[in-house]
């Protein structure tokens, strides 16, 4: 199956990059936020501190994990044969917890919130969802080369390749809300307000970049 690790190593490479796109957009508006905000001399570099070291360390790790853990599933999948709804609930069952295990905002969150189940249902929907769309991309058996190649071969036409995403950032966009709704589930103990906004201003601007690229990839 020489093209399925072709197309593996194609969408880890695509999905990291997004990572550190994410990371980036992270990094910067933190900056900016603390630039303009009116918190005092000593609350803006600890929080700064925090989140430096939040997406240098344990985002990046845990995020790398979850993409290895995803891509790692579907590819389980594909070499056990026909995929059944029994066997895909078992991989997804069994491979659910790294996944949750690794998440940004579900770990800074308490486990002893009202609204943590809610969190932990969205955030294995769109676990189940990622590898959905993996599993799509491995099955291409045609000759590509790059991602916007293997897009095209997976998805034939840009209003499908936009349901996919769409179904993806639905889910990303649920479990943000459920936070920004009672950020008391956050286990920060200060400048929860500022980590939110930058959480949402950070998601939207992937969601735009991502939604973007599909022009690119299918004009």
């Amino acid at each position: 199956m020489d093209y399925l690790d072709r197309n593996y190593q194609i969408l880890e490479k695509r999905m990291v990059d997004q990572m550190e796109t994410s990371l980036n957009y992270g990094r910067d508006l933190i900056d900016s936020e603390l630039d303009v905000g009116t918190l005092n001399f000593v609350v803006k570099p600890i929080i700064k501190s925090f989140y430096k070291y939040w997406s240098d360390k344990e985002a990046k790790v845990g995020t790398l994990e979850q993409i290895r853990v995803t891509l790692d599933s579907a590819k389980q999948l594909i070499q056990n044969g026909d995929i059944s709804k029994e066997k895909f609930e078992r991989v997804v069952n069994n491979n659910f917890p790294i996944y949750l295990k690794n998440d940004q905002t579900f770990i800074q969150c308490k486990d002893t919130h009202r609204n943590y189940k809610k969190l932990k249902e969205v955030t294995k929907k769109c676990f189940i969802t990622q590898l959905e769309e993996a599993i799509l991309f491995f099955n291409v058996k045609d000759d590509v080369k790059n991602y916007n190649e293997l897009s095209r071969a997976t998805f034939k036409i840009k209003e499908k390749a936009y349901q996919a995403l769409k179904r993806q950032l639905d889910y990303n966009d649920e479990g943000i809300s459920i936070v920004e709704q009672d950020d008391s589930i956050l286990k920060v103990p200060f400048g929860k307000n500022i980590i939110l906004k930058v959480l949402r201003m950070g998601f939207e601007m992937t969601k735009e970049n991502l939604i973007e690229e599909l022009d690119t990839i299918f004009n």
